[in-house]
């Protein structure tokens, strides 16, 4: 695995309709590590991960990827990226092999079709989610949480160094949250890079060596994790913003 740091974002500030979502964020991704952003509805974590993908523009700041500054980075398929609310069940007849193939398209030959190479890797991906058995299965078929699983394989199907998660078990019932973390187990002990948007970090403490804290687009807490990080409150508004902080300008999305 690379040893250069995935993200490094520095003094950094997005603005989103007119308002500040992020600002001020310096954040630093290291080789190897396995880190959560934490924080309650409207604190910016979903922008901060948007912003560290290059898909929303720092209004102020500097973003480097593996030393790269985003505007000259081209490497892409480096950074495997899961994002929220995202169904594998497009409306499109898929199997569950051809939507994790489709995360090999950055590396397969233009024109060639895939190779067996990515089908192995596919096959590969496949296993580390635990969905084996289900390669052959229309994707529509499949439950929400296997659905998620198939998306995760997708972004491994790649072979990224680091791969991005936005809250992934968001109305995903405990057993299933059980099932992700053990395949997010899976790729600690492979020594993957991770980073993990969520609210709490539930059935996932164990593998998380990193925790950032988001309080109204800062970083509040940056660190190891602490007992009080298991069970963050899942509110949707910061508890001391005002109520011009608290609109969130139409078209705008999650933050």
């Amino acid at each position: 695995m690379t040893t250069e740091a995935p993200f490094v974002l520095t003094k950094g500030r997005v603005a989103l309709g007119g308002r500040v979502v992020l600002d001020d964020v310096d954040f630093t991704m290291n080789a190897g590590e396995f880190a959560v952003v934490l924080g309650a509805n409207g604190s910016g974590k979903t922008t901060l991960v948007r912003s560290l993908l290059g898909l929303v523009p720092l209004a102020r700041g500097e973003l480097r990827l593996f030393g790269t500054p985003v505007r000259r980075f081209r490497e892409w398929w480096r950074i495997g990226y899961v994002p929220q609310r995202f169904s594998a069940a497009s409306g499109v007849p898929a199997t569950v092999e051809e939507v994790v193939l489709s995360g090999r398209v950055a590396r397969a030959r233009r024109l060639r079709g895939y190779r067996s190479a990515d089908r192995d890797a596919a096959r590969r991906a496949l296993d580390t989610v635990g969905l084996a058995g289900k390669h052959a299965e229309p994707v529509d078929r499949l439950s929400g949480g296997q659905q998620q699983r198939a998306l995760i394989a997708r972004a491994l199907a790649g072979d990224p160094d680091v791969l991005v998660l936005d809250e992934p078990v968001s109305g995903v019932d405990i057993e299933h949250q059980e099932i992700f973390a053990f395949a997010l187990g899976a790729l600690r002990a492979e020594e993957h890079s991770v980073l993990l948007v969520a609210h709490e970090l539930g059935a996932m403490q164990d593998l998380v060596t990193r925790a950032v804290v988001l309080d109204a687009g800062r970083i509040a807490y940056d660190g190891v994790p602490l007992d009080e990080h298991f069970h963050i409150e899942h509110v949707h508004h910061h508890p001391h913003a005002t109520p011009a902080e608290r609109t969130i300008p139409p078209g705008t999305g999650a933050v």
